[in-house]
């Protein structure tokens, strides 16, 4: 295997927060997804949602489902940056099928331009077939003030990458 395609195949950890919906591991209802990516221009998560984010029984909510391809498509900015915070200007979701619950799905986000301060990205869920149940077109916005955020400010977000034990405890 060449170098190249070994650093494809590498990936990266991204930080988890205390109290966000997707990321949050100390929120009681959040969703408690981690993230990696590539170094260069993709992020990949999976995630198993519970049938208390039901809609329909047996499918996942369509608000689930748009706040885990905003997500990721929003990680997609921090590949170079983790501490690049970007608010959603622009969530164009296309649902093609029923996302069910109890079932391992795949998350990815792709950086598409990186103007600065817009940016814009493409997220999917795939089902474990590689199907896209759903996707979206995204454009983030810089958050205003967040590259001035400080160390103690990080800190107390819970802004840091989580040990595989500390992201196992807060499943329990």
């Amino acid at each position: 295997m060449s170098q190249s395609e070994h650093q494809h195949d590498e990936r990266t950890r991204q930080p988890n927060s205390r109290h966000c919906f997707v990321c949050g591991l100390e929120s009681p209802v959040g969703l408690k997804v981690s993230f990696e990516d590539n170094g260069r221009d993709e992020v990949r998560a999976r995630y198993t949602a519970p049938e208390a984010y039901q809609g329909y029984p047996g499918v996942v909510h369509g608000g689930i489902v748009a706040a885990l391809l905003d997500e990721i498509a929003g990680r997609t900015p921090m590949i170079s940056n983790p501490n690049r915070f970007m608010f959603t200007g622009k969530l164009n979701v296309r649902y093609r099928q029923p996302v069910p619950t109890n079932t391992e799905l795949t998350l990815i986000g792709r950086l598409l331009k990186d103007r600065g301060r817009i940016v814009q990205a493409h997220s999917e869920l795939r089902l474990p077939d590689g199907t896209v149940a759903a996707e979206a077109d995204v454009t983030l916005v810089e958050m205003p003030g967040s590259g001035a955020l400080s160390d103690s400010d990080l800190e107390r977000l819970g802004w840091r990458v989580y040990s595989d034990e500390e992201l196992a405890a807060a499943h329990d």
